[in-house]
């Protein structure tokens, strides 16, 4: 080890000292300073003439412009084979990151200007490297030529990541005729590595809002780099697509919103690193227990604001899982011995056997609101604990060594439960104007279906829709044979209601017929159903979870004549069948239509109206059953429920007769 060292400094030797500092090749941004030393021996000396360390690493203000793209810009004025060009930097180059190459702009013309660019320039755009005589060095996160150091999530060099936390989430639009944008994620400021990706035919833009309240706003109208609030924003727009990307820190508060531009619906993909701006310090030691004879003095923590630099109450630094408030430190203190005059300490000093006088509190009440944030209270009193464990209050100065807890503080914070409506179902008709619905629920702050929102504010369920696409429908004929009782029936086994998003009331199939012949009596179950749209699966709710009236349960059915019996109904079948119909008594009435032709063909008389008919022929009215809508004749089935009208007759007046 010895003769190691020897040679060492034999080597050294034959170099003169190093010479001093060069003035920095930047004046901010990171730049680089080299320091020389020369060889005193007539051979070859060992190692390097030359050596490097890093400058003025401090940020350039925003209106200084990228240092490559100064560069590139020196070049403005100079012919480029008989041409001038205005040059814009090629960064991020793979094969040879330290050459100065541009491109002409508003043109594919790519040329290597010089071959080495200046240093202190970076290599790369998002990298503290750094070219150096035209190699590319490594620099690291504090700011020295060689290190490994690097940033954290958070933006701390060699830090653990525990100064920040990852927020990630999405978010889906809600289209409403009311509103014509909404807000996706509030990002605070500080934060970094944000990245949203939004698809769909809505639009992304930016509201700022500083530190000193000053509120601004971007439309991200097109695609390309910008600075806003000094955050510099890179923004990239397709037809279906819009993603933002911002490095930061950011130096201000950002609220990134949604533009409603189509009919469809869009989503938001985003995330951020969120650093965490309450955070727990440690105070000095409180005054001593005793002023002499021996005390003891602890220290605590408080929660401490980084933006605003002041203490704030503990709850802040509680939101974060990741904070942990450091424990207490106990030192003892005044050791010297009392006067000999009184013989007492000023304070009761803590031992194993008699605690320190301390802050004691009584349960907090009840939160004065439910959500939204509320104030809820109680009383803090100093207490001392004697040998035998009785506790009695005494003077809160006794107290002082530690800080009071807080009498006061807000409660529910959390956002109040609101209306979340789900996606329209589609149309009911494939033609014409329909209905269409939607799920409403009641959301908490954590997403779960809750109650508690206010019905004034519900949105309606279900409205009214056109489907472009126009109706042609055939005219309808009833057989002549269908019995209106039992094409109601069949009508209502065709039309079965589908289970929908919103709880509605299914009715099953009707049971068979209680009775094989004549009138009996049918049932069926009715149940309160949803569609649940996430499982596709149906779900029985209790009744009264169903709006609007309850399908009957019960009815009648008729199973034909019995043997040997007539088929008319009695007046209580006659009701029972048919008092339920009231929609087609309105249908489908009688009506007169003319008369018979006269009953003889010559020997008229007088006329008349009653059964006393003087005359020598008659005519008959022509009763028929008639749709009132299309006017047509229908089967006359379809007017039983109607009452007959009376038969009218008519005498006719001939010609006499010819003599026989």
């Amino acid at each position: 080890s010895s003769r190691t060292a020897r040679s060492e400094e034999d080597r050294d030797s034959l170099w003169d000292a190093w010479g001093l500092w060069s003035e920095c090749s930047r004046t901010c941004g990171g730049g680089a300073s080299y320091s020389l030393r020369r060889c005193l021996s007539s051979k070859t000396c060992e190692g390097r003439n030359i050596r490097y360390r890093t400058c003025s690493n401090v940020d350039c203000p925003p209106e200084a412009g990228d240092f490559r793209a100064q560069q590139c810009s020196a070049h403005n004025d100079v012919k480029y084979q008989g041409q001038l060009y205005e040059w814009l930097p090629v960064s991020n180059d793979p094969d040879n990151p330290c050459s100065l190459k541009c491109q002409a702009r508003g043109t594919a013309l790519v040329v290597e200007l010089a071959p080495k660019v200046l240093d202190g320039t970076r290599c790369y755009t998002e990298s503290l490297d750094m070219c150096i005589s035209g190699l590319c060095q490594i620099v690291g996160c504090d700011h020295q030529l060689g290190s490994a150091a690097k940033e954290d999530n958070c933006g701390v060099c060699n830090g653990d990541g525990s100064t920040c936390r990852l927020v990630r989430g999405q978010y889906k639009s809600q289209l409403s005729a009311s509103k014509l944008d909404d807000t996706v994620v509030a990002i605070p400021y500080g934060s970094r590595q944000i990245r949203l990706v939004l698809k769909g035919p809505d639009h992304l833009y930016l509201e700022t809002k500083t530190l000193q309240g000053v509120k601004s706003e971007n439309s991200l109208s097109t695609t390309g780099s910008f600075l806003v609030e000094n955050s510099s924003i890179d923004f990239q727009k397709f037809p279906d697509k819009e993603i933002l990307r911002i490095s930061g820190p950011l130096t201000a508060d950002f609220t990134i919103k949604i533009h409603y531009a189509g009919a469809a619906d869009s989503s938001v993909q985003f995330m951020f690193y969120q650093p965490i701006i309450h955070r727990w310090r440690e105070t000095d030691f409180f005054p001593c227990s005793a002023s002499c004879g021996g005390g003891y003095q602890l220290t605590s923590a408080e929660c401490f604001d980084l933006r605003s630099n002041r203490v704030v109450a503990d709850q802040y630094c509680h939101y974060y899982p990741e904070n942990i408030k450091p424990k207490p430190k106990l030192q003892e203190c005044n050791l010297d011995p009392c006067p000999a005059s009184d013989g007492y300490k000023q304070i009761m000093p803590y031992d194993l056997y008699h605690p320190l006088p301390r802050w004691e509190s009584t349960p907090w009440t009840a939160c004065s609101s439910s959500c939204g944030g509320g104030i809820q209270s109680r009383s803090v009193s100093c207490v001392e604990e004697d040998i035998q464990g009785h506790i009695s209050p005494v003077e809160e100065w006794k107290c002082m060594y530690t800080p009071k807890m807080p009498v006061v503080q807000p409660c529910n914070i959390f956002d109040c439960p609101k209306w979340l409506a789900q996606e329209w179902s589609p149309c009911t008709v494939t033609c014409g104007q329909g209905l269409r619905y939607r799920v409403v629920l009641c959301i908490d702050h954590r997403g779960m279906h809750t109650g508690g929102c206010s019905t004034k504010t519900k949105p309606h369920i279900k409205e009214e829709c056109v489907v472009p696409t126009p109706c042609y429908k055939p005219k309808e004929k009833l057989p002549v044979e269908a019995k209106l009782p039992w094409y109601k029936q069949a009508q209502e086994l065709e039309e079965g209601t589908a289970v929908s998003e919103e709880p509605s009331f299914i009715p099953e199939a009707w049971s068979t017929c209680s009775v094989t012949c004549g009138v009996g009596s049918q049932m069926r179950l009715v149940k309160c159903q949803v569609l649940l749209s996430f499982s596709q699966s149906v779900a029985d709710l209790p009744i009264d979870e169903c709006e609007g009236p309850k399908p009957v349960s019960q009815r009648a059915c008729y199973s034909g004549p019995c043997s040997g019996e007539a088929t008319e109904y009695t007046p209580e079948e006659t009701q029972l069948l048919y008092g339920s119909l009231q929609e087609f008594d309105e249908l489908y009435d009688w009506e007169y239509e003319g008369f018979t032709e006269c009953s003889e063909s010559c020997g008229g008389g007088k006329a008349g109206f009653d059964h006393y008919l003087l005359c020598a022929g008659i005519q008959e009215a022509v009763v028929t059953c008639l749709n009132k809508q299309t006017r047509e004749i229908a089967d006359e089935t379809l007017c039983v429920s109607s009452r007959r009208p009376p038969q009218l007759l008519k005498s006719c007046s001939l010609d006499p007769c010819p003599p026989r």
